[in-house]
């Protein structure tokens, strides 16, 4: 089996969420072309950032609660499988609000390109930070946290 590397998770997430934020700014700001007028732009934009904060926070708490490691650098430290909360509907919901906190600023730039940088964000996370996590802990937990991936989806 493959082992964590520190090659796959060299970069903490919320690193990569704000690198995918300036590269969503930085095509708005290239590609005036692809603006578009977005009727209750800052509603729809600040919705999303605080739903985003909300599942991060929701996320946190659950993994407090479970008296479990928050460090995304070292799942090798988990101490039990969490269920609580939003793992119930997602097993990734700080990354997922971190998605969601990209939405909203996509939506604030109201530029069509600028949501690569959310696909940008959820190709990297998964590959290199949520693949390695599910290998350890299928490793370290075994049959119970493969029950918990077939019955609960990575993202949504």
């Amino acid at each position: 089996m493959k082992k964590w590397t520190s090659l796959e998770h060299a970069i903490p997430p919320p690193v990569i969420a704000i690198l995918c934020a300036a590269f969503a700014w930085a095509i708005a700001r290239w590609t005036p072309e692809f603006a578009y007028l977005l009727p209750a732009r800052l509603p729809i934009a600040g919705f999303f950032v605080v739903a985003g904060v909300a599942l991060d926070l929701s996320g946190l708490i659950a993994f407090r609660q479970a008296r479990t490691t928050i460090n995304p650098l070292a799942p090798d430290k988990s101490t039990a499988i969490v269920r609580s909360g939003p793992y119930r509907f997602t097993r990734n919901p700080m990354y997922l609000g971190m998605v969601m906190i990209l939405l909203g600023i996509c939506a604030y730039l109201a530029n069509a390109l600028s949501a690569f940088a959310v696909v940008v964000f959820v190709a990297y996370i998964t590959r290199f930070q949520i693949m390695p996590e599910e290998r350890l802990l299928s490793e370290k937990f075994g049959e119970p946290f493969m029950h918990y991936k077939q019955s609960v989806r990575r993202w949504l």
